[in-house]
């Protein structure tokens, strides 16, 4: 069987970094544009600190633009920006041996940012209760008390939408591991939101059966 035909984004993407490892350097911001919050959320996921995060974020995409032309053909551009994004916030953490001063409150829009766009694909929540400030803050409060080896497979599959391959390969753990790690943090999440969803969705099942739950 013959090899599928790259999508149309796919070859956009191939073709603009064929001319950026030909010299055109300026267009490195048009290739990076998609991803930038995805590496400022994948360094957070290991910092846990907005302004650690940043500047792990330029850091990463420094070092991919010189590093444009190592990029295998058969690798996607996202899945080796995160892993660069991975190891360098991995190397602030060694590097680093102070206690990384926690996030002030009024940052708490950072953290909710992490909520994940398809959350409702696993979790049984209504849309609209979604779109409350107050439920994304539990949301992100509930991700962050993660360990670290399940949030960050947390972020890459559910917030990123990476592959399981794609996550393997950035976390360096076999692909058995990755469908484990998920798992078992969707269960804690599962548990963690319970509380705060309990009511709603006791309320949602009422209006099922038509009674009114106010």
């Amino acid at each position: 069987m013959s090899a599928q035909p790259p999508t149309p984004v796919a070859g956009a993407e191939a073709a603009l970094i064929a001319r950026i490892t030909a010299g055109e350097k300026a267009l490195f911001h048009d290739l990076i544009r998609p991803y930038e919050r995805a590496v400022y959320l994948a360094a957070y996921s290991v910092l846990r600190n907005p302004a650690d995060a940043e500047e792990v974020a330029q850091e990463t995409l420094l070092k991919a633009l010189v590093n444009l032309h190592q990029l295998r053909a058969e690798d996607k551009f996202k899945g080796w920006l995160l892993q660069i994004a991975y190891n360098e916030a991995r190397m602030r953490l060694r590097k680093d041996h102070r206690n990384l001063y926690e996030p002030l409150e009024e940052e708490g829009n950072t953290e909710a940012e992490f909520m994940p766009r398809e959350f409702a694909d696993w979790r049984d929540i209504p849309s609209e209760v979604l779109e409350k400030k107050e439920v994304r803050q539990a949301v992100a409060r509930a991700l962050l008390t993660l360990s670290d080896k399940y949030r960050q497979v947390f972020v890459l599959r559910d917030v990123q939408h990476l592959s399981v391959e794609e996550t393997a390969r950035v976390l360096g753990i076999s692909q058995p591991a990755v469908k484990t790690q998920l798992l078992r943090a969707r269960l804690q999440m599962r548990e963690l939101l319970a509380p705060v969803f309990r009511e709603r969705w006791s309320d949602r099942l009422l209006f099922r059966k038509g009674k009114k739950p106010w």
